[in-house]
């Protein structure tokens, strides 16, 4: 299921959630032209030396295809590897459990503190479907989330959802090295919140039915959770594997939007979820 817009217009204009947008597509254009440009020599013994060391194991893209240059006049062969610079720029400023836990700012380092790492990993993303998805779910139901809070507080409550997302998927594998990037977690805060406030509001989504697509539009408490009924599917079955979609980021990010949704909302604005539940009068 697809969703394309939900039919429920916001009252005040969207700021925060509009500038997250701006700025994840920002940094994925960089990540973008940074790729397209020569890669870069990294010096294979002082990386492979500096990984031992810390008894973790590199990811992937440390795993380098090693190249002989010609020695100086007066040297030694050097072995290299080349990287490209859009997985360099990752690598640094991706959240790595195994760094984080550790305190060992591992090859490549990084001109920041590690823990700021939990905020940059979430503008990046690994590839276009992964970033449009993302930003078509913040551009659905943020907008909503935001004019039932305020621009401070969404924006405080995106983050915090983002943390709490990040927290949940280093508890899964706190030793792990794959890097962990993407809006995915803070928006599925996001996603939580209008959960929890117009549960029945109604989206217009994109549904495959044998070799059709219909356009129907489905309540949010379906929609969203069946979502999350999805996230914690596949989460149960990624146990025991590294790499791929970070199910628990995205079931952590959920939970914590919809408990932070209670005290963040503005003072009036109910919560849509509780009424659903309550007996009706006639």
């Amino acid at each position: 299921m697809i969703p394309i817009r939900d039919i429920l217009p916001s009252r005040r204009f969207p700021a925060v959630t509009i500038a997250l947008i701006a700025i994840n597509l920002l940094v994925f254009l960089y990540q973008g032209y940074i790729g397209t440009r020569p890669p870069l020599l990294g010096d294979w013994r002082w990386v492979q030396t500096a990984w031992e060391e810390s008894g973790l194991e590199p990811p992937p893209s440390f795993a380098p295809r090693r190249i002989e240059l010609p020695p100086p006049l007066f040297g030694t062969v050097t072995t290299r590897f080349p990287i490209a610079q859009d997985e360099l720029f990752i690598s640094r400023y991706a959240l790595i459990p195994g760094e984080l836990l550790s305190g060992s700012d591992l090859p490549p380092a990084i001109p920041i503190p590690i823990w700021l790492t939990l905020f940059t990993s979430l503008f990046l993303h690994g590839g276009l479907m992964h970033i449009l998805g993302n930003m078509l779910y913040l551009w659905i139901f943020g907008d909503n989330v935001e004019d039932a809070m305020g621009p401070g507080r969404f924006l405080f409550f995106y983050l915090a959802c983002g943390l709490a997302a990040s927290a949940t998927q280093i508890a899964i594998a706190p030793t792990s090295t794959v890097p962990v990037i993407g809006a995915s977690g803070a928006i599925a805060g996001v996603l939580a919140g209008y959960f929890m406030l117009f549960p029945q509001a109604r989206v217009l989504t994109l549904i495959p039915i044998f070799f059709f697509i219909r356009l129907i539009a489905v309540p949010a408490v379906f929609l969203l959770g069946f979502w999350f009924i999805l996230q914690v599917i596949s989460g149960a079955g990624s146990l025991g594997t590294e790499g791929g979609v970070a199910w628990f980021a995205h079931i952590g990010g959920f939970i914590a939007g919809a408990i932070l949704v209670i005290p963040l909302r503005r003072k009036g604005v109910p919560l849509g979820i509780f009424r659903m539940f309550r007996p009706r009068r006639y």
